[in-house]
């Protein structure tokens, strides 16, 4: 079984300077694929071409104002959860706005990070906390489907077991 390692990071800024950060951070291209969009058209448009559901999907978007922006950011988190409900949502919002940004966006957002001196190395933290909960949502897939598969096995050898016992008792 062939495992996909791949990551897709789609990256949301208007002002189109911080994919190029983020560009620098992920430069390994064999685990992460990186795609910037300008406008939220375009995000939503390179997100629903992207049909794998087993990758590993994160949606990075940076905002700049709090009152003009939230109400497209609600919208999109709903249209990005809609499409994909696995995906993770990270928000990047101006650190000095930070209980503004709280208050007015509640839902689908997985981490927020405040944009600061370390805002690309937080940022690597939380795509890699999405990583991780991605690989054990699929090995907690892979568990139950194997305890399925060993309690039917014993459930059968069991029945043949008592089956046995009554048909031929001179064998035990």
């Amino acid at each position: 079984m062939r495992k996909s390692n791949v990551t897709y990071l789609f990256c949301l800024d208007e002002h189109r300077n911080f994919p190029e950060d983020i560009k620098k951070r992920f430069s390994d291209s064999s685990k992460y694929r990186i795609i910037p969009s300008s406008s939220h058209m375009d995000f939503l448009r390179h997100f629903s071409e992207e049909k794998e559901h087993r990758n590993c999907k994160v949606a990075i978007l940076a905002i700049y104002e709090a009152r003009e922006q939230s109400l497209l950011t609600e919208n999109l988190t709903r249209e990005i959860k809609k499409t994909d409900p696995k995906t993770g949502v990270v928000l990047v919002y101006p650190a000095e706005k930070t209980e503004e940004i709280k208050k007015a966006i509640k839902f689908n957002i997985d981490t927020f990070i405040p944009r600061n001196d370390n805002t690309i190395l937080r940022l690597h933290n939380a795509v890699k906390k999405l990583i991780s909960e991605h690989n054990l949502e699929i090995c907690r897939r892979r568990r139950n489907f194997s305890l399925y598969v060993l309690l039917t096995f014993l459930s059968l050898s069991g029945i043949l077991i008592l089956v046995t016992y009554f048909k031929f008792p001179a064998y035990f």
